[in-house]
């Protein structure tokens, strides 16, 4: 059985999916989740599935290996990001690498990098007058936005998208698309 760590900062509809997927799986299981939001709906979430939650303490986060060590001793096979709004420090993509995975709400390397994320990402598609937008699943490396892509998936922009209108086609692909991609990482 492999251990799935979810790290993220917001309502968990993505972790939800995932968590989803896995129940009653023999291939894995979403075994610990971290959040740096202590409102995070993530938590809520985790308390329901009975799964441990760590809130995050940003100093020791990127600062020392305390949660180099936490993954460690949770035997992480997978760390997903799942709407985590932190870039991941160094020393923890190094003690993991090819082993962290983020999705992003665009197609990169267009409209990635710091600050762009949720509805900053919409906009821009939208202000840029992109014809197509979707989602892009990659690897984690040392800088926002810049792993190697594993999955892209696209949906068409419409001259009567709204931010809201444009973050509904773009999740329905991440939760569609995130769990497979989870699994057929865990199976390679």
């Amino acid at each position: 059985m492999k251990n799935i760590v979810i790290f993220a900062s917001g309502a968990g509809s993505n972790a939800r999916k995932i968590i989803d997927h896995f129940k009653g799986s023999d291939l894995a299981r979403v075994t610990l989740i971290l959040s740096n939001k202590a409102d995070a709906g993530i938590l809520k979430i985790a308390e329901r599935e009975q799964i441990p939650a760590v809130l995050i303490d940003k100093e020791l986060f990127f600062r020392g290996d305390t949660y180099v060590k936490l993954l460690q001793e949770a035997q992480a096979d997978l760390i997903v990001l799942a709407g985590f709004l932190w870039k991941v420090p160094a020393n923890l993509v190094q003690a993991f690498p090819g082993r962290i995975i983020n999705i992003h709400p665009a197609l990169l390397p267009k409209f990635g990098g710091k600050g762009m994320y949720g509805h900053f990402v919409h906009e821009a598609v939208l202000a840029a007058g992109e014809k197509e937008s979707g989602i892009t699943i990659h690897y984690v490396n040392e800088k926002y936005d810049e792993g190697a892509i594993i999955l892209q998936e696209r949906c068409a922009v419409s001259v009567d998208d709204t931010p809201e209108t444009l973050a509904r086609k773009v999740q329905v692909l991440e939760h569609t698309w995130f769990p497979v991609i989870v699994e057929r990482l865990l199976t390679q």
